[in-house]
This record gives structure tokens, C-alpha cells and sequence, in this order.
């Protein structure tokens, strides 16, 4: 069992199918021919996952290693899996893809050689290994000679767990092995899994060598001023940092170092439901030939995806490589970032539509990584709950939160970064009663954080938060700026803020860790 990789590539790989490499078209065709893969009408590839639509957070597993077991944040997100039941995982495996039809992707995480990292991903089923194309770092001439795998991710959808015996809690599972430099992945066809494994090793690994690993998307303006957007699924992350004045660096996942700031990856895993062409006119026009779009229903009169259609999720999404976006940077890299932008989809609707924060609130609202969980998305909420996610990616934050958030306050304060907060939510009520902030101003106020303008503005500061905000910005009406201006009951607006200061301070209680400036915020 000590060499995992040697074993991968060539006792199974050897007796089985292996393909490796293989061109969009060829992917292509074999998910059409053989796995009930569809090309609509705008050329994308069209196919289903089954019943696992999006990550499976209760089934990722960590392997409780000598050298990791320190290290690791041990939580309900990275919970632990024995050595022994990873081994018998692995020999599953193993027995699984001999004489097997797989497909491989050697190629690369990081678009900075000096943290650049060898991967090789293994598949069952060609449209994953597709995605891993589109996802990741493809190999230019030569760069495979000798090529050595610095993490192997096994992806076999078919292989299935068994939790009395294999220490799982489904037939679902995706482990990592730090010390095997392997991931392995059963028991569903989600592709997220592949791109979320290998992020989550990223951020484990990163922070070792002084580089601070990222949850964010990042664009860069004529002049070479970087931006970073951090935010949860559906805070318009991948939305606003799609400009077109600006060029994207990445959509999701990048790290920051002395030099700047890289994407890990090489292509985009945007969500797409209710995409419009008027409003994300850049992802719209990504989809096309060499796109993978997964669970997206399809309109049988046109065949044309039909975006508005969650008959399967809401979690719909679209891969493909990122030189499919518009004014996209190749390099996949930029300077400093100038300013980082938190964004929070807040279905309270208290919090201001942007803020300007201090270094210290900067940590605090970078490690309670808030935003809304609105009625129906899950079993029993019947009203928006607030929810906080550590670095505003807790489930992929493998080490102590305040490694993250220490490396994050001290660039902000060595390189003077501006940090907003920006509210994509609600106004003038919270969901159900008041409205959606308008894309449009809230474009207007990213642009003026970005250009400037906000640099010079008059600031007031919030009751409950003491959060600052700007008096005027352009291109957004006044009254809107302060939120409490939006509400009919003034009385009603301060209770709720109230409420909602309450969940910050409790959720940030298990921050014992941090500089007691950054607690003083709370």
C-alpha cells in the first residue's frame, strides 16, 4: 500500500480500457453513443446525473493520517475515515477497473508554475472525464513527458459503498488521502465532486507555502487592477465578476501570493438556472460546442435548453473551458488585488446593498461567510434562515479557520486593500415581502468600489452593524443605499437587524482563535 499511483497506473490501467487524453469530439461521442448523452441545439453536451444533482457534503471523507491529523479542522465537514477503511475502499477500486472501459486526464491545477500541481484524473464515464478537460489545466506539447501525477482522483460513479462494513454513511463516498495523493469518488455522477476534491486539496496544501487558497472569483480592469468576489452559490459571484470593461482571471477558484493572484483551473462551473441571455450575456454565450451541461431539461420543440426548468434542480450547470467567455485571460493570472468584494444574497433585508469594511471587519465577515437559506430548499424552513459558511467555503477549508482569515487580514493590511460587503438580496422587506436589489445597481455600486468612486464618497455608519455606507454612489438611487430607508415600519426593520446582529454573534462564538480586535466586532 505504499504506492498507491504506481498501483493506478499500471497493474489496473494496463488489463483495463485506459484512455487517455482523449479530444472534446471524441468525449463527445462516446457520452452520445454510449451514456444517454444529448447535443441540443447550441451545440453543448447535454446529460443527466441521477439522483445526485449536486455534492454530497455528508459523504466527503478525510483519511485520518498521522501527518494530517493535526492539521485538519475536524468538523461536520471534514469528517474523519480510518486508514483501514480507506485500504478497503481502494482494493474495491481497484477490483472495479480491471478490464474496464476508463478514461484519463493528465494535466494541471494552478495556473502559477511555481504552486502548479500534476494531476491525473480516472473516470468511468466520458462525460466526466470531459468535464475534467474543461475543468482543469490542459497540457501543452511536451508538458507530459515524464509526467508524474502529484495527486491521482478516481471517479467511479458505479462503485458503491457499504456503510456497515466500509465506516461510510451511504453508498456515497469521496476520500482523500494526503499521504496516497489520491482522491477516490463512488457512487455518483456529480461532477462537482471531481472540481471540489481537488479544491479542497488545494487548500489544505496551499496555505504551507504562504499562499492563501480562495473561494472567489477575480477580474482585472485596463489599468491591471485586480479584483476578488467571494460569496456562496447564487450571491452572483460568477454574475458580477463577468464584466464586460473588465477581463476574468477565474470564476471560483484562485490563490493569492506575493506576486498576485492565479486560477486554479482552466475552465467555469457555472450555475444556470433562470439564465438569461439579457442579463449573463458572457455565460450565455460560453454554452456552446465542447460545453457539458448537466440535469438542464431540454425543450423537445426547439432543442434548446430551457433554463427556466428545475424539474430536476436548481443546481443546473454548465463546464466549459474558459477561453468560452468573452475578454477571459488565458494566463489565468493577474497582480495584487486592489479590491476584494464580500458578497452576501441577505433575505433579511437589513443589510446595506454595500459597505465599506475595516481590516478587522474584513476577517470577521470573511470568517462568518454569511448568507441566506431561503424557504423551500429545504425540509421543514419555512421562512429565509441566515447561514455561515467559514471563508465563505467552510466545506472545502480543510485547516483551523483563523490559518485562512490571518493570511487574508495580513495581505489586506500590506498591500491596502479595499473590502466592501455587498448585499445581492433583498430590500425594502425581507424575501416575500420586499424585492430582489435590482442587478443593475448592483452593478453600478461593484463599479464604483472597483474604479474608485467610493474612495471619495460620504460615509454614514449602521446602528447595528457599524458597518459604513456611502451617502451616494453612481448610478443607484439614495434612498437605497441605506436599507432601513427601503422599509414602510421603521420599528419592524430595527427589530429584524437585531435579530440578525444575534446570528452573527452566535455563530461566531466558536472563533476562539482569532485577534481580539477581530472579536471586539462582534
Amino acid at each position: 500500500m505504499n504506492s498507491i499511483s504506481e498501483n493506478v497506473d499500471f497493474n489496473v490501467l494496463k488489463r483495463g480500457k485506459a484512455r487517455s487524453n482523449l479530444t472534446v469530439g471524441e468525449l463527445t461521442d462516446i457520452a452520445v453513443k454510449k451514456e444517454g448523452g444529448y447535443i441540443s441545439e447550441n451545440g453543448a453536451l447535454c446529460v443527466s446525473t441521477g439522483k445526485h444533482t449536486g455534492r454530497s457534503p455528508k459523504d466527503r471523507f478525510i483519511v485520518d493520517e498521522s501527518s494530517a491529523h493535526d492539521h485538519v479542522d475536524w468538523n461536520s465537514s471534514n469528517i474523519p475515515i480510518s486508514v483501514e477503511n480507506f485500504k478497503r475502499l481502494y482494493v474495491k477500486a481497484l477490483d472495479y477497473m480491471k478490464d474496464r472501459e476508463l478514461y484519463l486526464f493528465d494535466g494541471f491545477v494552478c495556473n502559477d508554475q511555481k504552486y502548479r500541481m500534476p494531476i491525473r484524473v480516472i473516470n468511468e464515464f466520458a462525460f466526466q472525464n470531459l468535464f475534467s478537460r474543461q475543468l482543469f489545466i490542459e497540457p501543452k506539447p511536451g508538458e507530459l513527458k515524464g509526467f508524474v501525477p502529484g495527486f491521482t482522483i478516481i471517479a467511479l460513479p458505479g462503485l458503491k459503498a457499504v456503510p456497515e462494513t466500509d465506516g461510510t454513511n451511504s453508498e456515497v463516498f469521496i476520500v482523500i488521502s494526503f499521504e496516497k495523493k489520491l482522491v477516490l469518488i463512488g457512487g455518483t455522477k456529480y461532477c462537482g465532486e471531481i472540481k471540489k476534491s481537488v479544491f479542497t486539496v488545494m487548500n489544505y496544501l496551499l496555505p504551507f507555502k504562504k499562499a492563501l487558497p480562495m473561494h472567489c472569483s477575480a477580474n482585472v480592469g485596463e489599468k491591471g487592477d485586480v479584483a476578488l468576489f467571494f460569496g456562496l452559490s447564487g450571491t452572483g459571484k460568477t454574475t458580477l465578476s463577468a464584466d464586460n470593461d473588465r477581463r476574468l482571471i477565474g470564476d471560483d477558484e484562485h490563490g493569492w501570493t506575493e506576486k498576485g493572484v492565479f486560477n486554479f483551473e482552466g475552465g467555469c462551473y457555472a450555475k444556470c438556472i433562470n439564465l438569461s441571455k439579457e442579463k449573463e450575456p458572457q455565460i450565455w454565450n460560453a454554452i456552446r460546442k465542447g460545453t457539458l451541461l448537466e440535469n438542464v431539461v431540454i425543450d423537445k420543440s426547439t432543442g434548446l435548453p430551457d433554463y427556466d426548468d428545475a424539474r430536476y434542480t436548481e443546481n443546473t450547470r454548465a463546464a466549459f473551458p474558459i477561453e468560452h467567455m468573452d475578454d477571459a485571460l488565458p494566463e489565468g493570472k493577474g497582480g495584487i488585488p486592489r479590491t476584494i468584494v464580500f458578497l452576501t444574497a441577505d433575505a433579511t433585508g437589513v443589510l446595506p446593498p454595500i459597505s465599506k469594511l475595516t481590516r478587522d471587519q474584513a476577517m470577521y465577515y470573511f470568517l462568518s461567510g454569511y448568507t441566506s437559506k431561503l424557504a423551500g430548499t429545504e425540509t421543514g424552513i419555512v421562512e429565509p434562515q441566515p447561514t455561515f459558511s467559514t471563508c465563505f467555503g467552510g466545506p472545502f477549508m480543510l485547516l483551523k479557520p483563523q490559518v485562512y482569515a490571518n493570511l487574508l487580514g495580513d495581505k489586506i493590511k500590506k498591500y491596502n486593500v479595499n473590502v466592501f460587503l455587498v448585499n445581492t438580496g433583498w430590500t425594502g422587506g425581507p424575501y416575500g415581502t420586499g424585492e430582489r436589489i435590482n442587478l443593475k445597481y448592483t452593478r453600478a455600486m461593484v463599479r464604483a468600489a472597483i474604479n474608485g468612486e467610493l474612495d471619495k464618497a460620504n460615509y454614514v455608519t449602521h446602528p447595528v452593524f457599524k458597518l459604513k455606507m456611502p451617502v451616494r454612489c453612481p448610478g443607484v438611487p439614495d434612498e437605497l443605499l441605506n436599507p432601513a430607508n427601503t422599509w414602510d415600519n421603521i420599528t419592524e426593520y430595527n427589530k429584524k437587524a437585531k435579530e440578525l446582529a444575534v446570528h452573527f454573534s452566535q455563530n461566531f462564538r466558536k472563533y476562539q482563535d482569532v485577534r481580539e480586535d477581530v472579536k471586539k466586532i462582534n
